[in-house]
């Protein structure tokens, strides 16, 4: 067992994923913090959360430029109540902090993976707004979206009857995000002289994020059993999430690798399965996709907890740290791992998950 993640990092690597059961459990953001700082060393030159990409956006500029507060970069640029953890308060100063002493093409990258949906799903008028502006277009978006509430209410998401995912005007919105993306590709050469490759990449973010919340709402239209639907809505968010980091591996493929980090259910390997509400779910999660086709140059490392002193595996070099939790990274052959119940608040760690990864990080409390 070691605690160093670079012992585990060989010359193929691209996207070394980073999984946790618990997002609620503190000390995988501070040990994440920790071993990002060692793969900064080994090269990595950006890292990717799991929150929305486009409010991450104003995260990257603070961290690249300093745009923007510390204060106002953890209450925009987060979603999911992520800004909230101490954790990604210190990551974001952290990574300020080295870029003031870097070149511009040195600096560290900060990236989002989600969308900004789970139990509820926002409007994707301003996401459509943002592509057609940047496209100079004319289209008026008002009469197909509508009021934006009718999106954005919990009733939207969980009840299908109350969904305006499969109404006439979510079909056409579909058709007007799918030409506002194949623009984007035609008009690339134009585009790109006349503004930026990051003005670019940002317009594009928005409009994979319009198309994905737009499916979202289609498949929270759809009237199956509640266990297919959800589990199908969180295979549309794991596609976007896997569309997302490979579009941030084209970004950053010229600069070195990206940390990604995530709960195990999206990062790990083999399907992912939870237990919610009294259904039973099963989807093709992010690394699942990812791993596939990006095969070797995908690494996967999940995160197990133990319950209190004496449950986890410890070797003598873990050390102890402020937090009072004791951690270790090893390979995922050498580990033989008590279970986790739903009862503890997480999503059980499953053999298939350890089997398929390339290691695991061990905390105890």
């Amino acid at each position: 067992m070691t605690q160093d993640i670079r012992d585990f990092v060989n010359d193929s690597c691209e996207l070394l994923a980073l999984g946790e059961p618990d997002h609620r459990e503190p000390a995988f953001g501070r040990i994440r913090n920790e071993l990002f700082a060692q793969l900064v060393d080994r090269g990595f030159r950006s890292i990717a959360l799991e929150t929305d990409r486009v409010a991450a956006l104003a995260a990257n500029d603070y961290v690249q430029h300093g745009t923007g507060t510390l204060d106002a970069v953890m209450r925009d640029g987060f979603t999911h109540g992520f800004g909230e953890f101490d954790a990604n308060r210190r990551l974001i100063e952290w990574m300020r902090e080295y870029n003031e002493r870097q070149a511009p093409e040195d600096r560290l990258a900060f990236y989002g993976t989600d969308g900004p949906f789970e139990f509820t799903a926002p409007s994707p008028r301003r996401y459509l707004e943002t592509v057609r502006d940047y496209l100079g277009l004319d289209i008026d978006l008002t009469p197909l979206v509508g009021d934006d509430d009718r999106w954005e209410s919990d009733e939207a998401v969980m009840d299908p009857a109350a969904s305006p995912g499969d109404t006439a005007e979510a079909d056409r919105l579909r058709v007007i995000a799918d030409d506002l993306s194949s623009q984007l590709y035609a008009a690339a050469p134009d585009l790109i002289a006349a503004t930026s490759r990051d003005a670019w990449d940002r317009a594009k973010a928005h409009a994979a994020t319009a198309l994905g919340l737009l499916r979202y709402h289609r498949q929270a239209a759809e009237r199956i059993g509640d266990g297919d639907r959800w589990s199908r809505l969180s295979g549309v968010r794991d596609a976007l999430m896997a569309q997302q980091l490979l579009d941030i591996r084209d970004i950053e493929a010229r600069r070195g690798p990206t940390m990604v980090h995530g709960h195990n259910a999206h990062l790990q390997r083999s399907p992912s399965r939870m237990s919610m509400a009294g259904m039973d779910l099963a989807w093709n999660g992010t690394g699942a996709i990812v791993s596939t086709l990006m095969k070797d140059r995908y690494l996967c490392i999940v995160g197990w907890l133990g319950r209190s002193e004496g449950t986890g595996p410890e070797s003598p070099d873990s050390a102890a740290t402020p937090g009072q939790y004791r951690w270790s990274l090893a390979e995922a052959d050498m580990v033989d791992l008590e279970p986790m119940s739903h009862e503890q608040g997480r999503v059980p760690l499953d053999r298939d998950a350890v089997e398929s990864a390339d290691a695991v990080l061990c905390v105890s409390g």
